[in-house]
């Protein structure tokens, strides 16, 4: 088979492979840079697929193995923790996953609607929630591994085992201890049909400075994470506490938002216009976690960059502030 045969062949799951390898890694990026090793390694062995599993399945299998050795390895492309323009209060805690990316839904619309297996237990939403995204990247690569193959795609125990060549004793033990950490970990439930109007609500409120407006809608263990920043604010009083830092250095400049949909979730891309100027620079990507009828979790993407990937105006751009 020449290459543009191989490039039909795969061309399917090409889509699917990105996702799963985002979800393993948390970072669209470096999802990017290991489909193409998964897709190099899979011409490569071509000739050795003997076809005892589906080609999908066989494709997963080289995917999820690359994610792993990506996340194995001690020099994986970690971003610089940004350096704050103002003195932050002291944070909760400084575990954040600094690495963590958002992923366009006009990208999760290109994902072939495939059927998860019987054993799957997350629908697509709750798969790429970025809640779910990084409580993955806090899981052993392995138990992160066996709980997405079983839980978000629904192969079989004895198909993860061959995948990740290791028992079914193994596989039944890692997946039942990432269920119980994952739980943990995600305590933010879907957002129901009127997370738009909330999130609106929060935008009002932060365009305008309103820290006690923001605040009010928060639950009581909303968290503030700001990737590619290390630290991470929980609770009202802390995240009102850094929210009023942020807008004293803000000053008179004025903040513009640009509704954007990330992960499934309602976000809106920042910009900053400076008094008397007609033009807003890039200040971000926010992401808002509905829980209830509250906001459970506020996820500040610093990395301008991103922005290019939603359409939106990225690093070095302007718009019209008028």
């Amino acid at each position: 088979m020449d290459g543009t045969g191989f490039a039909e062949l795969v061309e399917p799951h090409r889509r699917e492979l990105l996702l799963h390898c985002y979800r393993m890694l948390g970072s669209l990026s470096d999802a990017e840079d290991v489909l193409q090793e998964t897709l190099v390694a899979a011409w490569k062995g071509l000739a050795d697929f003997e076809g005892r599993s589906s080609l999908r399945s066989w494709l997963y299998r080289i995917a999820t193995n690359r994610c792993l050795n990506a996340r194995r390895d001690a020099a994986r492309r970690v971003p610089a923790a940004p350096v704050p323009p103002f003195q932050p209060p002291e944070p909760t805690r400084r575990d954040a996953v600094t690495w963590l990316q958002p992923w366009p839904d006009a990208l999760l619309d290109q994902v072939p609607d495939s059927a998860p297996g019987p054993e799957a237990r997350y629908g697509m939403k709750e798969a790429v929630a970025l809640a779910f995204i990084a409580g993955l990247q806090r899981l052993p690569p392995r138990q992160a591994a066996v709980l997405v193959l079983r839980d978000v795609l629904g192969y079989s125990t004895a198909e993860v085992a061959g995948m990740l060549a290791t028992s079914t004793t193994v596989v039944k033990g890692a997946l039942q201890r990432a269920r119980a950490t994952l739980g943990r970990l995600c305590a933010d439930g879907e957002a129901p049909p009127g997370d738009e109007r909330l999130a609106r609500r929060f935008a009002e409120a932060f365009t305008a400075g309103d820290v006690d407006a923001v605040v009010g809608l928060l639950v009581d263990d909303a968290w503030l994470a700001m990737p590619p920043a290390p630290h991470e604010y929980q609770g009202p009083a802390a995240i009102g506490a850094f929210l009023r830092a942020s807008d004293a250095w803000r000053g008179s400049r004025r903040m513009l938002l640009v509704p954007a949909r990330v992960n499934t979730q309602p976000a809106y891309a920042c910009y900053l216009a400076e008094p008397g100027e007609a033009v807003a620079r890039p200040a971000g990507l926010m992401v808002v976690t509905v829980r209830g009828d509250r906001i459970g979790g506020l996820t500040r993407f610093h990395d301008n960059a991103t922005l290019g990937r939603f359409g939106l105006i990225a690093a070095g751009a302007v718009i019209s502030a008028g």
